[in-house]
């Protein structure tokens, strides 16, 4: 019985003592990764071609592919998923057969430390690498702890049945000439599991709120030509009158969602199947200081900042500039400026609780289109990728960066912003 006493002490006592003791050792005061999230046109341009070969539009099941990243690419990206959703930094390196990553994420507030460190070493495996050491701060845990707990954190954030379609189509892993290779076999079940992980039921919901008010808004217009901010008073009305007893960032982003597919004349059943039974709303063309493009550059430029942050949304629509610049229509900074204007609405829509409020507060005062977008009519536009770095020298030059600063004091000058 004296036994029996002593163990149940040390176990009440010890044993919570020395779990404190671990996450102690686990967290820290510093990160050791601090990088910038940088990403660049060639960036983007890179991710486009890999996307283009693996559109899942020309894969019939059971198709095989290869995905190969390159070290350089795999971790840009690391490091910007790490800012974006764990407001840390990461490094990934390809080492001959292996791969090493280190990240620093930060912590909810609290008394003890600010920051978690972690650094790892994995070895291509099939369907998902597995790893050699795992390190907690100055906690090292057994590789077949860290794989169990790999495991476990994407079934919780995937589902099980999303997951096990993951690694029943993944065929082999492999690392060679400095690059990351991934074989799989394309099924057809994947779209519809992974739509469903990234838009749950209640965002779904939430969306079909949003199709069901832009209908009704559609369905009352006479004119075949529509003003962009009178799409969003109305939807951003019903995000302020939703967000009474709900989350207001949610709430934007689900309105700014459903705009961007409408202006640019995209259909909600691509991305949710159940979409195609919803209200469809009238289709008009949306403008924005009288043109179309510029409705579809803002919204675009605000759903990337709402949903993946500012670095992502600057390059795409540089990328796009560029690229036009070569064989379409020009190089134009008035699209620049569109573009630069919804990056900054949809940063102000969904940066935190109370800039979503305020916004929505703002826009219920009588915001006309002028507030959301600058004057662009004497900014250069149409210029070939020749003309374009004849008079400005390209992207790094002083003459392209003294017209951005022009377009972004526009932007700080408008009525909305102030």
């Amino acid at each position: 019985m004296r036994f029996f006493l002593k163990f149940m002490l040390f176990f009440v006592f010890a044993v919570p003592l020395a779990l404190t003791g671990v996450v102690f050792l686990a967290i820290d005061d510093h990160p050791k990764i601090n990088r910038a999230a940088e990403i660049t046109p060639d960036n983007i341009g890179r991710a486009k071609r890999i996307l283009d070969k693996n559109d899942p539009r020309n894969l019939k099941p059971g198709a095989v592919r290869t995905i190969s990243v390159s070290e350089t690419d795999l971790d840009l990206a690391a490091n910007y998923i790490a800012q974006q959703y764990a407001g840390g930094s990461a490094h990934v390196a390809l080492s001959g057969d292996v791969i090493h990553m280190s990240a620093s994420v930060s912590l909810p507030r609290n008394p003890v430390a600010r920051f978690m460190n972690t650094e790892a070493v994995l070895s291509p495996s099939s369907p998902l690498p597995r790893f050699e050491r795992l390190r907690v701060g100055s906690v090292p845990l057994p590789a077949w702890l860290a794989d169990w707990l790999l495991d476990r954190f994407l079934i919780t954030y995937l589902g099980e049945e999303a997951y096990n379609s993951a690694r029943n189509a993944i065929r082999q892993v492999r690392i060679h000439d400095g690059s990351i290779a991934v074989t799989y076999q394309w099924q057809s079940n994947l779209p519809d599991h992974f739509r469903a992980v990234l838009l749950p039921p209640d965002e779904r919901e939430r969306l079909r709120v949003y199709q069901a008010r832009l209908t009704g808004v559609t369905r009352s217009l006479k004119s075949p030509n529509v003003s962009l901010i009178d799409l969003i008073h109305p939807l951003f009305e019903t995000a302020q009158q939703r967000s009474q007893k709900g989350d207001p960032v949610a709430e934007n982003r689900a309105a700014i969602f459903v705009l961007t597919f409408y202006v640019n004349d995209k259909n909600l059943a691509a991305v949710i199947p159940s979409a195609k039974d919803w209200p469809h709303p009238m289709q008009y063309q949306a403008t924005l200081n009288g043109r179309h493009d510029f409705s579809q550059h803002f919204i675009v430029s605000a759903a990337l900042a709402a949903n993946a942050g500012t670095p992502l949304s600057d390059a795409v629509g540089l990328y796009k500039e560029i690229e036009d610049s070569r064989s379409g229509s020009g190089f134009s900074f008035n699209d620049i400026a569109a573009d630069r204007a919804g990056t900054r609405f949809g940063e102000w829509a969904t940066q935190s609780a109370a800039s979503a409020r305020s916004l929505q507060k703002r826009l219920g005062t009588g915001v006309n289109e002028r507030d959301l977008m600058p004057p662009t009519e004497d900014l250069p536009e149409f210029m070939a990728e020749a003309e374009f770095k004849r008079r400005f020298g390209g992207i790094d030059a002083p003459p392209y960066k003294h017209m951005m600063a022009e377009i972004e004091r526009r932007i700080a000058a408008l009525t909305l912003y102030r």
